[in-house]
């Protein structure tokens, strides 16, 4: 597997673990027992999702630069 590959995988378990975070925040603001580490435990997911997600997002503009992309016009 190569690295595009590797990080476009890690980038769908990020984005479980950020909804699994998100509904942990959620079930702990019903039950009133939130406290900060709580609101917290998202952001560490989201951020390695923005990451990802940017990384991913510039891969066919990097190609293009490169001239690896598609010819056409």
């Amino acid at each position: 597997m190569n690295w595009n590959n590797w990080l476009r995988q890690i980038h769908r378990w990020l984005s479980i673990a950020f909804t699994l975070a998100v509904i942990i925040n959620i079930i702990a603001m019903v039950q009133e027992k939130s406290s900060v580490w709580v609101g917290l435990v998202a952001l560490l997911p989201l951020t390695l999702l923005l990451l990802t997600g940017l990384y991913l997002f510039a891969l066919p503009y990097a190609a293009r630069w490169r001239g690896e992309g598609r010819s056409g016009g």
